[in-house]
C-alpha cells in the first residue's frame, strides 16, 4: 500500500470527465511497444506561451526541469525565451546546460562529491550561471573559489530543507558569511509545495500569509545592508497566488515563480489550476490490456514502474473512458474496475493514461514518442532520467 508524503487531489468531475481529444490518438499502434510514453509536441509548445502569457516576461519563470526532462523539451523552452531554470539533479544540471540554458539553479542541498561534480559542470560550462542552494555555513565553504552562486534556501513550512524564518538573524549571518566567503549571493529560494491540497481561493490565502512573513525577513535584510537580487517562489501549485502577489512587485529584487509541471501537465496540476489559464496534458502513458481476471476489471500493462505511485491511488485517469477506475497497481500491472453496465475492453485495446503525477512518471522511461497528427514523429530520449555514474568524480579527477 502506498502512503504519499503529500496528498494530491484529484476530483472526482476531473476523474470522470476530463474530455478526450483525437489529437490525443495514435493511428498506427502495431509496432508501439507498451507502455509507453507519449509526448505531444504542439500541447507542450501551448503550455509554454500559456505560461508565457501569465508571468508577462519569460524572465520571470525558472522553470524547474525536474519534469522537462527531455532534451527536446528543454531546448524549446530555450527556444521560446526561456533561460533560467531550476532543478534537482547533477544529470538535469548537465542537460540544462547543454541545451542552451543560460542561469540554472541547483534547488537542491549538495554535499562532498556531489558538490564537487557540480563545480566540474560549473568549470565544463563557463558560460552558463549555475548557483546552488544554502542553509548553513558548511554548504557555503564547498564553493569557495568556485564560479558557483549561492542562494539562501528558506523553510515556507514545509519542514523539507531551508531555514525557518522566524531565524532573521541566522539568516542574515549567513549572508554576511557567503560575502565574506568571497563566493557570490545570488538571493533566496522559497519552495512553498504543501499546499497543493488545498482549495485554490484558501491555497492563496495561506500562501500570501507566508509571503507576508518571507517580505518581513527581505526588508531585514535590506536594512542591513543586504542586496538581494532575486527571490523564487512557488512551483506549480501556488505560482498563480505569487504572480498576483502585491508585495513581489517593484521591490528591490527580481521575483521569479518556478513551476515545472505545466510543461505536460497531470490530473493533479489541471485539478489545481482554474481552467481559464488554457493548460492541457501534452504527456500520456500508452497501455494496453493485458488481462480480464475478474468480473468487473480488467488489467493492463502499465504498473508504478510505468505510472508513478507515489501521489497515491487511482494513479491516473483513463482518457475517454469514465468507466474505468485504476486501482491499486503492482510493478507491472495496472487493474481498472469497469462500472457496473458497462462494457469491458478487450484484450489488447489501447487506452491512453493521464498520470497524477507527470514528474516521476517521466522519468519512469528511457525513452518519449513524440506524437503530431496521429502519426510518431520521432523518438526522443529522456536524456535527464535517473542519475550520473556515482564514481563520476572520481574517475575524473
Amino acid at each position: 500500500m502506498f502512503s504519499p508524503r503529500y496528498h494530491y487531489p484529484m476530483p472526482g468531475p476531473l476523474l470522470h470527465e476530463f474530455p478526450w481529444h483525437d489529437r490525443y490518438r495514435l493511428a498506427n499502434l502495431d509496432d508501439v511497444l507498451t507502455p509507453a510514453l507519449l509526448v505531444y509536441p504542439d500541447a507542450v509548445d501551448a503550455n509554454i506561451h500559456a505560461m508565457l502569457r501569465l508571468v508577462g516576461d519569460p524572465s520571470r519563470w525558472r522553470a524547474h526541469i525536474k519534469t522537462a526532462k527531455l532534451t527536446f523539451t528543454l531546448r524549446l523552452l530555450v527556444s521560446r525565451g526561456v533561460r533560467h531554470f531550476k532543478c534537482a539533479t547533477t544529470l538535469e544540471l548537465l542537460e540544462a546546460c547543454r541545451a542552451g540554458a543560460e542561469d540554472v539553479l541547483l534547488a537542491y542541498p549538495v554535499h562532498g562529491a556531489n558538490a564537487r561534480r557540480v563545480r566540474q559542470i560549473a568549470d565544463e560550462y563557463p558560460q552558463v550561471r549555475i548557483s546552488a542552494l544554502a542553509e548553513n555555513e558548511a554548504q557555503i565553504r564547498q564553493w569557495q573559489a568556485s564560479p558557483v552562486g549561492i542562494f539562501l534556501d528558506l523553510n515556507p513550512g514545509m519542514n523539507r530543507t531551508g531555514m525557518e524564518l522566524t531565524n532573521a538573524e541566522e539568516i542574515l549571518t549567513l549572508a554576511h558569511q557567503i560575502h565574506a566567503s568571497q563566493v557570490e549571493f545570488r538571493g533566496l529560494h522559497y519552495y512553498d509545495g504543501q499546499y497543493g491540497n488545498v482549495e485554490h481561493t484558501e491555497r492563496c490565502r495561506q500562501a500570501r500569509a507566508g509571503y507576508d512573513r518571507l517580505l518581513q525577513v527581505v526588508m531585514e535584510l535590506e536594512r542591513a545592508g543586504v542586496t538581494i537580487p532575486e527571490l523564487i517562489t512557488a512551483g506549480t501549485p501556488t505560482f498563480p497566488c505569487s504572480l498576483d502577489y502585491a508585495g513581489f512587485r517593484g521591490g528591490n529584487f527580481l521575483h521569479r515563480v518556478s513551476p515545472g509541471t505545466i510543461v505536460y501537465n497531470d490530473s493533479t496540476s489541471l485539478a489545481q489550476l482554474p481552467a481559464e489559464y488554457g493548460f492541457a496534458p501534452a504527456a500520456l502513458v500508452l497501455t494496453r490490456v493485458v488481462s480480464h481476471p475478474h468480473a468487473g476489471i480488467i488489467t493492463c500493462d502499465a504498473g508504478h514502474k510505468a505510472v508513478s505511485a507515489d501521489a497515491g491511488v487511482p494513479t491516473c485517469l483513463v482518457l475517454g473512458h469514465p468507466e474505468l477506475t485504476p486501482l491499486g497497481p503492482s510493478e507491472e500491472h495496472l487493474p481498472m474496475s469497469i462500472a457496473e453496465g458497462s462494457p469491458a475492453p478487450q484484450i489488447g485495446d489501447a487506452l491512453y493514461l493521464l498520470p497524477r503525477h507527470i514528474c516521476p512518471t517521466v522519468n519512469n522511461f528511457d525513452h518519449a514518442l513524440l506524437v503530431r497528427n496521429a502519426q510518431i514523429d520521432a523518438i526522443e530520449p529522456v536524456t535527464a532520467r535517473g542519475r550520473e555514474n556515482p564514481l563520476l568524480t572520481t574517475l575524473r579527477s
